[in-house]
């Protein structure tokens, strides 16, 4: 009986190794890292690239390049704190999740039980704001707020000018990303808690978490080891335009580093921000009024990256773009923040993560059988602050898309209706055994669109 137990414990620790060298260390890590973000820093395409991975909240690389001020030649230091721009909406999301875990609210509340704002009688729940399905008017895409963006003024003012536009749909019909949905959420955490956003993340998320070098951005404030952002133009790289964090708010205005955002993550995902019941909610991806499911939950995205399960988040704001990709499965954190807006975290992000998972298997397309004429046409719907034309053609036995005047991409076939161009996922909707409907899965915005016309 001994010997047994003594195998049985044997056969538990190799198991354990085993899964352990899923993740070996490879020592050209640093070296491969540095061919993907390297070249942006040479070519003068960015100021400056944080970069962080982590398995089990230990890092397998950290490393910054390029510079926090380029007018000093400062250096950029891997402590840097960035502007997070939209990450700041998870933080959001997991505080409205808190307050209802204490019984301050329900997800199914009414907005108008918490502020002034005219729905022309439309109910739009938190639930919805929390997902972009509410429809209302999402405030940076209007012409006016390139000049409010500069100014100093109550919040209430956004509310104000905001209620007087149209719904871009009803409630729950699409998905639109909507910076207005959450700068509500913010206004109804201040409500509800008593403090203001600012005091409210630091004390119950940013505390719990350990993470002492994050706190809500200021364009005026001095701060140890933040990075300067930094514009392009057709001549090269330019100071960020000014932006004033009356705006931003709970939608966008959070500061953070590389390393916190790993201590965030650690945090959130391992029951020191949620409860399960809460934590669950936070993960489960909303449901349109007609049952359709999308990608994105409560201000994080969940999605399928190559087989694996990813859940995640980017950011842009003036001078500043950021990447908080997290895989739950294998406890992975793969954080980018730049000091530029005209490189892609996302892209850089996901080549690192090809290097983590070095030999994934990548099913092969499924081929469509029979014609794919019957999903040619044109398709017309509101999209992300203006109307969104996309032609669909045929091509042999595949599909083409063109969104506007851009270039005709390639879709690959799935199952049923189901397209795909390797990010955007097209759902086909037939009434009558005709084709009527296109919806536009981007994962950040789930778009409907009416065919229009055939072709």
């Amino acid at each position: 009986m001994k010997n047994f137990i003594y195998l049985l414990a044997i056969v538990l620790l190799l198991s354990c190794a085993k899964k352990e060298d899923k993740f070996p260390t490879d020592p050209n890590l640093e070296a491969k890292i540095d061919s993907i973000v390297k070249p942006h820093i040479d070519k003068t395409e960015a100021a400056g690239i944080a970069v962080g991975v982590f398995r089990n909240h230990k890092p397998l690389f950290q490393k910054a390049y390029g510079y926090a001020d380029l007018e000093l030649d400062v250096k950029l230091p891997v402590t840097a704190s960035f502007e997070i721009g939209s990450v700041t909406k998870q933080f959001t999301a997991a505080s409205i999740l808190q307050l209802a875990e204490q019984g301050k609210l329900t997800l199914e509340d009414d907005l108008g039980k918490y502020l002034r704002f005219n729905t022309r009688n439309r109910k739009v729940t938190i639930r919805q704001l929390l997902s972009h399905t509410s429809g209302i008017k999402g405030y940076t895409e209007l012409p006016s707020f390139e000049m409010l963006s500069i100014e100093k003024h109550s919040r209430d003012t956004l509310l104000r000018i905001v209620e007087k536009e149209q719904f871009d749909f009803e409630p729950g019909e699409a998905l639109i990303y909507n910076n207005t949905a959450f700068f509500m959420l913010g206004l109804i955490i201040e409500k509800v808690s008593g403090m203001s956003y600012e005091e409210y993340v630091k004390k119950n998320l940013f505390d719990r978490a350990g993470m002492t070098n994050s706190y809500y951005c200021s364009e005026n404030k001095i701060t140890k080891n933040r990075a300067h952002g930094y514009d392009r133009n057709e001549k090269g790289l330019v100071r960020a335009a000014y932006l004033d964090h009356t705006w931003p708010f709970s939608a966008g205005s959070l500061c953070s580093t590389v390393g916190d955002l790993e201590k965030w993550n650690n945090a959130l995902h391992h029951g020191k921000i949620l409860n399960e019941k809460s934590y669950k909610e936070f993960l489960t991806p909303v449901s349109l009024n007609d049952g359709t499911v999308t990608r994105y939950a409560k201000g994080i995205t969940v999605t399928d990256w190559k087989g694996k399960r990813l859940v995640e988040h980017g950011g842009g704001i003036n001078g500043f773009l950021s990447q908080n990709s997290y895989f739950p499965d294998e406890d992975v954190s793969i954080i980018v923040l730049i000091n530029t807006t005209s490189v892609g975290p996302r892209q850089i992000a996901d080549k690192v993560a090809d290097l983590i998972y070095k030999d994934l298997q990548v099913n092969k397309p499924a081929h469509f059988q029979g014609d794919p004429a019957k999903f040619a046409g044109n398709y017309k719907g509101r999209g992300r602050g203006e109307d969104v034309v996309v032609k669909i053609s045929k091509n042999g036995l595949s599909l083409l898309a063109t969104i506007g005047n851009g270039k005709p991409q390639p879709l690959n076939y799935i199952k049923e209706n189901l397209w795909t161009d390797g990010s955007t996922n097209y759902l086909f909707k037939q009434q009558g055994g005709q084709i009527t409907e296109l919806g536009m899965d981007q994962v950040y915005g789930y778009l409907v669109l009416k065919k229009s016309s055939n072709l």
